[in-house]
């Protein structure tokens, strides 16, 4: 049974016994999140070229890796962890002390990869996590949230709490299917409203929006959503070198093909950020 009220602090999405809160701006820290509705599409690739094109831009990022049991982001960026974020959820150390400075403007809130109870967090847990994460992200001017993949608990959770939700999807069959899979849970059980679509290895900006047309007929036949079309991403060798090489492929080959596609995006995204300050 699912129930939404507007109330005058948010919308209160409640289902399978959790009650979740989709928050407003309000003047809190405007948060993004970048989702999936399967893993291996680049959705971590996309989470970290992201937050350093947009501390490019001179904002202050505070980047989440919210794929609590299977964390990459520490990889993608090069970082060293120097705490566990086991610790933080068990009220044995500060998030302080897993905060990892990545670049000027940025710092990263990393997970620990392979955790069964991290990956399984209960809502309480969760709950606690996110709250200590908004406090600290009080300082900065974007929380960016990498999510799990896939329709789990937690990511819908910290998805329903960002202001702007990207879905990463790339022309594969089964890609697309789990694609709409995720847009549909986000609609129903978080009251998502609207999705920047992010086409990852796509051969053409054509095709980018072909995968974006297909997906939005599937969702028009059955419920309410729009696709903004965020970035096509073509595939790239330099990206896959960056990704061995551990490092945002903006940083180490800013003139390739998707290295061009991936800022092009973090603008994107930091010109809607400074269009929602204004408001």
């Amino acid at each position: 049974m699912i129930r939404v009220e507007d109330q005058a602090q948010g919308l209160r999405v409640r289902f399978e016994g959790e009650e979740r809160t989709r928050r407003t701006r309000g003047g809190a820290t405007w948060t993004v999140a970048v989702t999936s509705g399967k893993g291996g599409v680049g959705k971590t690739q996309v989470s970290a070229n992201l937050a350093v094109g947009l501390a490019q831009q001179g904002l202050r990022v505070l980047l989440l890796d919210a794929d609590l049991g299977l964390a990459s982001l520490d990889l993608a960026l090069g970082a060293r962890p120097r705490a566990d974020l086991v610790e933080v959820v068990r009220g044995e150390a500060t998030l302080g002390d897993v905060l990892v400075p990545v670049a000027r403007g940025l710092d990263l809130v990393p997970a620990c990869p392979g955790r069964y109870e991290m990956a399984n967090l209960d809502a309480s847990s969760r709950d606690r996590l996110s709250d200590l994460v908004r406090e600290l992200a009080e300082s900065y001017d974007v929380l960016l949230i990498d999510t799990g993949a896939g329709i789990g608990a937690s990511t819908i959770a910290f998805a329903a709490e960002a202001d702007e939700v990207i879905l990463v999807a790339t022309p594969d069959p089964s890609s697309l299917r789990d694609a709409y899979a995720m847009a549909k849970v986000l609609q129903v059980r978080a009251d998502v409203r609207r999705l920047h679509l992010v086409a990852n290895f796509v051969g053409s900006s054509r095709e980018g929006l072909e995968l974006r047309d297909r997906l939005q007929s599937i969702v028009d036949r059955f419920f309410v959503l729009d696709l903004e079309l965020a970035a096509s991403i073509p595939t790239d060798r330099e990206v896959v070198e960056a990704n061995r090489a551990g490092h945002p492929v903006i940083l180490g080959s800013p003139e390739s093909s998707g290295a061009r596609a991936l800022q092009s995006l973090s603008h994107r995204i930091g010109a809607l950020f400074r269009k929602e300050a204004t408001c």
